[in-house]
This record gives structure tokens, C-alpha cells and sequence, in this order.
């Protein structure tokens, strides 16, 4: 007989499901509660924390480039501005398949192979929705090509931007300089306030005034979508614009500088002894610099990089160069203050000089000989042997203290970053240099401003200002005042005068400032075909610089040398004698003498400037 099956407890099942739905209320009510709290804990304690973080995710900050200063010489000419200029832009993500796109737009538009390397190099940075530019500085013509063309091109488009230009071309471009494109180590070195910028100062004073031409970002807070494109803009900071820097420069003193050395490599530095103001600042040959702004082509490069006659380099402030004899005059004050001389000390010049034991002979330019000289004559006419002698009677140490003193062997501390230091011989440097002592024979060609000192252009025209100041030592500067745009008021960013250097007898310096005077003016001086004419009387000293060196038998025949390897020229000088505004040193490579190729560029400078300024 089968087991009954046991009666269903209807009483205990009641209870069993009360209990549990009881356990799931409570569970119900403890999570609605923890819910309840966890929103009061986002929505009213840390309401203001995640509402920015909302805002965050819905709103960017997107910078402004501000407009970049602009650049004047000291009578209010234009040196550099900013144009309104087109770029061919394309935003990839609408670009079905790039390459094709832009071997397509090649057809119509010149696009380089510079160019969409530069654009793929930015693709890898960049999100897919941002615009890239592929080429800039579009003219007219290409405008017009791409508008016809423009449906056949979803996601290209031309863009305005401000590009810089510099309107007189080559003309002072070593003073000036030029902005380029911001390389990839130079935009690990910058901060925020760059985030907007293409380009910085490369050169010149674009470089050296980059903080204050540059300007300060601006802000706008964009609406963006989950992508991160932008909807619609909602504020805006506006960026502050660059301030602009009035230069010394005097643009037609730069256009005579530059046009009276042609196509002679050399430079050019005028300044003005009474506040160091620079007035000309050339180096020839010169180049475009509107060719580096927007990017110059490699082949272009190329060619300015590897010409023989150095267009990029800045002989002005780089290159480096013996003085020849136009250290006499600074040597004949080292003699005077140091009291081994009188201005009428003399000395006989046979033609040659000869240390004591010793059978090599210093040769003068001169080979018959100059006579008797005295210092006012040996500077006049440049006598080698009187300062063969005066050098060695000073010694090394004397010379390079003294000559130290007017800058030679250091920065002048002008306002451009590639300046040079020449180099002034000591015996520490040489022992330190070379392991090898000093010897006589180094100190005696030293006298002539040979051996192993160099002289930058810079330093030259620093010195000759320093002498026809006499002795007031003004740092060289090419920024006169900077001044925001709209704002009439300048301020003023010229250096305050260093020191001074005095002399135990100031007569001193007027005795050398007419030995230099008969350079010019003086029967039998050096220059004296350069003086012949001018408007007022100028004070000068003419040098050669020897490329090589020839034996003890031989001659300088310069019709016999290569071009290259002939002599340099050079001249300084300073105007008027009595009152000084303009000193001027000038190098021309390679130019021979200095009395016939560099002198004649004084003159023209030195006529020009005081005619156009009335004295």
C-alpha cells in the first residue's frame, strides 16, 4: 500500500514568504537609502566640484594667437609687420583618402614635396577633426584656381592668417632677422603662452625681442561636443598684442652702407659715440628673409647654406678678423698712458725691424722705410716698425690690459644674440691654449694688430666710438623704445653708460684724435684721397689684413693672388673730429687695401649722415 503524502502547511509557507519579503523591503529601503545619499553627496555636497568637471567635459579652452609687434628704424620706417595672408588647410577626417586629395590639389595649386612632408609630420600630432595646414601664403591667381575647383574638395579650405613680412627686403636683415616656423626642440623649451603660435624669432632683433614682440595668449571657451569639436563659442579672452620696438637703426644710412659695398663681401657698423646708439648695421652679401617665414624650400636653403660668399653669416657681429693697423691708435694711448712715450718720442723706420740676436725681419708696408717718425706721424702714415718697437717696449701684459679696456677680447653686449668675442692674446691664454710660452716675436706683431688677435666689426666700431668720446663707454644697442600698438607713449630700453675709462693726461686723447685726423687730412696720410672733398673734417685709421703669410724673399703682389686669399681692407673712423656723432668701422674681404676700398665707403657713409642731420 502506497505512503501518503504529508498534508501542505499553508500557515508555515505564509510565514516563510512574509519573512523574506519583510528581508527584501529592508534590503529595498538600505540601498534606496544609499542611493538617496550617494546623490545629496553629488548633487549638494560636491555640487560645485562636478559641476566643473561637467563643464570640463562640455567646454574647452582654446587659445588666441595674439598679433605680433611690430618693428621701426628711428625715423618711423617700417622694418617688419604682419599681412593678411591665405593657407590651403585640410581637415582629414572629411578627406576620404589623403593622398589622392592632395596629389589632386598638386594639379591646380604649386605644393612641394617640403610642404606635404611638413603637413603628414603635423597629422601624426593632431586629432582627425583639426585643420592642418598644407601650404601657405597662397597668391591671387592660386586663390582663384582652388575657388573654381573648390566642390570637387570636401574638407579643404583656405584660411586667413596673419603672416609676417618684411616690406625692404634684404635691407638690414642681419639687424632685423626673421620669424620662422617653431621647430620641434624649440617647443619642448616654451611655455603655454606659445600655445597658439606658428612661429618665433629666429634671428636678429625678431630674437632677441622675442618676449616683447611676441604678445600674451588669449583664451575663448568653446562649446564642444563628445568629440571634441567645437559647437559655438561662448567668452573670450582677447590676447594682448605684441609691443612694438623702435630700432637706432637709420634705414637710408643702412641702404648707403649697403649699397656702397655691392657685391664685396664685408660689413658695416656706424655708431653713434654720444649714446651707443648702432646707426648702421650691415653684412654683405646679404638674403630675403621672407624666404624663411612661411618655410624656405630645401633647395633654396641649400643654396644660401653653400655659397662660398656666406649670405646667412653675420660678419658684423661673427666674423672674426685681425685689425691690422687699426689698432695703432689704441696701442700709441696704451704707450702715452703708460708713459713710454711722449706724442713727440721718435723713432727711425728702415723699412724692417729686428729683435736683438735675431735675423728674421718685421717688414713695414713701406719697404724703403718711413724715417724718423714720431707717434702722430707713425699713426698718420702707418708706420709698422715705430710700433714693432712701441709694442715691445710696452710688453704683452700692458697691451692686453689696456686694450681690454675699449672692449677687444669680449662682448660688446649688443642687444643680438650671435655676437662673438674675438679674441685679444695674452701669455695666460696662450699657455693655456697652445702649453707654450709667450714669445717676443708675438708681442712685436701684436703692435700691428696681427698674430693670433681677431677683431669683430662690432668691437672695431665699439672701440673707435669709445676713443672719439674719449673714453665715455656706451653698450651698443639696436632697441631705442618699445611701445604697445595704439599707445603714443615709448618707453625708453636703452642701456645707461657702463664706466669710463680716463687718463691720466686727457691731452692724451686729443693728441691721437689728430694723429688720426692727418690719416685723413694730413699730408702723406694714409687716407688722404678719402678726405679730399668732404663736408667736414673726420679722423681715421686705415688697416690690412693678411689672409696668408709670405716668406722673408717674397712680395705682395696682389694682381698675382686669387681674389680669396688677397689682403682685407679695413678703415675706422669717427666725425665730426671736435665733435664726434658718427664712428664707423668697415671690413671688406678680401679688399686689398684699406686706404682704397674701405676708406671710400667712410666717406660716403660719414657725407651722408651729417649732411641729412644738419651738421
Amino acid at each position: 500500500m502506497p505512503a501518503r503524502q504529508p498534508i501542505k502547511d499553508h500557515i508555515r509557507e505564509s510565514r516563510l514568504f512574509n519573512e523574506r519579503a519583510a528581508w527584501a523591503a529592508i534590503i529595498s529601503l538600505v540601498l534606496l537609502g544609499c542611493i538617496a545619499a550617494r546623490m545629496v553627496y553629488l548633487q549638494v555636497i560636491n555640487y560645485q566640484h562636478f559641476t566643473t568637471l561637467s563643464d570640463g567635459n562640455r567646454i574647452s579652452l582654446v587659445p588666441v594667437e595674439p598679433t605680433r609687434g611690430l618693428v621701426y628704424d628711428r625715423n618711423g620706417v617700417l622694418l617688419a609687420h604682419n599681412i593678411p595672408s591665405f593657407s590651403l588647410e585640410i581637415i582629414p577626417e572629411k578627406v576620404g583618402n589623403l593622398d589622392q586629395t592632395i596629389a589632386r590639389l598638386r594639379e591646380i595649386i604649386t605644393i612641394s614635396d617640403e610642404d606635404v612632408q611638413r603637413f603628414y609630420r603635423q597629422r601624426r600630432h593632431k586629432r582627425s577633426f583639426v585643420s592642418i595646414p598644407l601650404r601657405f601664403n597662397l597668391n591671387d591667381e592660386e586663390m582663384a584656381r582652388f575657388a573654381v575647383e573648390r566642390h570637387h574638395f570636401p574638407g579643404v579650405e583656405t584660411e586667413a592668417r596673419a603672416l609676417r613680412h618684411y616690406p625692404l627686403g634684404k635691407l638690414a636683415v642681419h639687424a632685423v632677422g626673421y620669424v620662422g616656423r617653431i621647430s620641434e626642440e624649440e617647443l619642448r623649451h616654451l611655455d603655454e603662452n606659445y600655445a597658439a603660435t606658428d612661429f618665433i624669432g629666429k634671428t636678429g632683433i625678431e630674437r632677441s625681442y622675442e618676449n616683447v614682440l611676441h604678445g600674451k595668449v588669449g583664451y575663448k571657451q568653446v562649446e564642444t561636443n563628445a568629440l571634441g569639436r567645437s559647437l559655438r563659442e561662448l567668452s573670450r579672452i582677447p590676447p594682448t598684442p605684441g609691443e612694438n620696438v623702435h630700432l637706432t637703426l637709420d634705414v637710408d644710412l643702412q641702404r648707403v652702407a649697403e649699397e656702397t659695398l655691392g657685391d664685396r663681401r664685408g660689413a658695416v657698423v656706424a655708431i653713434d659715440p654720444r649714446n651707443g646708439d648702432v646707426l648702421a648695421l650691415a653684412s654683405m652679401p646679404g638674403y630675403d628673409p621672407n624666404l624663411f617665414v612661411a618655410g624656405i624650400d630645401q633647395s633654396t636653403y641649400n643654396s644660401l647654406q653653400n655659397s662660398p660668399d656666406n649670405p646667412l653669416f653675420n660678419r658684423a657681429l661673427r666674423g672674426q678678423y685681425p685689425p691690422g693697423s687699426t689698432i695703432k691708435p689704441f696701442v700709441g694711448l696704451a704707450g702715452l698712458e703708460n708713459d713710454r712715450i711722449r706724442i713727440n718720442s721718435t723713432s727711425y723706420c728702415p723699412g724692417w725691424f729686428s729683435l736683438e740676436g735675431d735675423s728674421h725681419r718685421y717688414r713695414d708696408w713701406k719697404h724703403q722705410g718711413h724715417g724718423t717718425m714720431n707717434l702722430e706721424d707713425a699713426i698718420a702714415q702707418s708706420c709698422d716698425v715705430y710700433f714693432y718697437e712701441l709694442a715691445l717696449t710696452l710688453g704683452i701684459d700692458r697691451i692686453h690690459d689696456y686694450l681690454h679696456l675699449f672692449g677687444f677680447g669680449d662682448l660688446t653686449g649688443i642687444d643680438l644674440h650671435e655676437e662673438r668675442a674675438g679674441l685679444l692674446p695674452s701669455r695666460e691664454w696662450k699657455r693655456a691654449r697652445h702649453k707654450q710660452p709667450w714669445y717676443l716675436g708675438e708681442t712685436v706683431i701684436t703692435g700691428i694688430g696681427q698674430g693670433y688677435m681677431l677683431a669683430t666689426p662690432i668691437q672695431l666700431a665699439h672701440a673707435v666710438a669709445t676713443l672719439a668720446s674719449r673714453g665715455k663707454v656706451y653698450q651698443p644697442h639696436l632697441a631705442q623704445s618699445v611701445d604697445l600698438p595704439g599707445d603714443s607713449t615709448l618707453q625708453d630700453v636703452a642701456p645707461p653708460i657702463p664706466r669710463a675709462i680716463t687718463m691720466h693726461d686727457p691731452q692724451n686723447w686729443e693728441d691721437v684724435a689728430e694723429a688720426m685726423r692727418k690719416v685723413v687730412h694730413g699730408q702723406g696720410g694714409t687716407a688722404n684721397a678719402a678726405g679730399r672733398g668732404a663736408l667736414v673734417q673726420f679722423a681715421g685709421k686705415t688697416g690690412t689684413a693678411q689672409v696668408f703669410g709670405i716668406r722673408q724673399d717674397q712680395r705682395y703682389v696682389e694682381k698675382d693672388i686669387s681674389e680669396r686669399l688677397r689682403d682685407h681692407a679695413l678703415f675706422i673712423a669717427f666725425a665730426p673730429v671736435e665733435d664726434p656723432q658718427i664712428a664707423i668701422a668697415i671690413i671688406v674681404e678680401n679688399g686689398g687695401s684699406g686706404s682704397g676700398t674701405a676708406a671710400p665707403v667712410a666717406r660716403r657713409l660719414i657725407d651722408h649722415y651729417l649732411a641729412k642731420t644738419g651738421s
